[in-house]
């Protein structure tokens, strides 16, 4: 259980803190087509994001499955600039997009889990218990992530409801915000 008591700040910091940038640029560009009223789907959308980020997580640092470090700083970004590229892409948001939405965040979770499987990897000592430190892990982001997203469903709420900006142009703003800040990213990680 202590292992837990560890690696659950981590997790928030994996989200929360500065050095977590292109966690929370995607997370803004997977909440921008969201707005207050859709916080159930947001929801969903950032647990299944998690439940992707787990998984790899798990499998990386149980050596099932790894990817070479250069490419995954590579691929981080660039599933923001998919995700931002969408938002600015689609006209409206039927139901089966939404779904779509889902299977992308379960899908980009993945590639986000491999990119702290190695720092964590590093820091699992045999005394410490491998579930509960994934597990504290794991609650931790999901836990930043859930107070990210209520922040921005926030911000959100005020700059359509209260100063009356048009729903699209508030999506095309943050979308073009992850997509620019990730396209130097991406740029600076090139692997090849």
């Amino acid at each position: 259980m202590q292992s837990f008591f560890f690696y659950f700040p981590l997790g928030w910091e994996h989200i929360i803190s500065a050095s977590a940038l292109d966690h929370q640029l995607f997370i803004l560009a997977l909440a921008a087509i969201y707005a207050w009223q859709d916080w159930k789907q947001v929801l969903i959308l950032v647990t299944a994001f998690t439940l992707g980020h787990s998984l790899t997580l798990a499998l990386s640092v149980l050596e099932v499955f790894s990817l070479d470090s250069n490419w995954v700083e590579f691929l981080i970004p660039l599933t923001i600039v998919l995700t931002a590229t969408s938002n600015l892409l689609q006209r409206n948001q039927p139901a089966r997009k939404v779904q779509f939405n889902y299977l992308l965040a379960l899908f980009f979770g993945f590639i986000h889990g491999m990119g702290f499987a190695n720092s964590i990897r590093f820091m699992l000592s045999e005394e410490q218990q491998l579930g509960w430190g994934l597990l504290g892990f794991n609650l931790g982001l999901e836990a930043g992530q859930l107070i990210f997203v209520a922040f921005l469903l926030l911000f959100t709420y005020l700059v359509l409801d209260k100063i009356k900006l048009d729903r699209k142009k508030w999506t095309i703003s943050l979308s073009l915000t992850a997509l620019v800040s990730s396209l130097f990213m991406t740029l600076s990680r090139t692997p090849f």
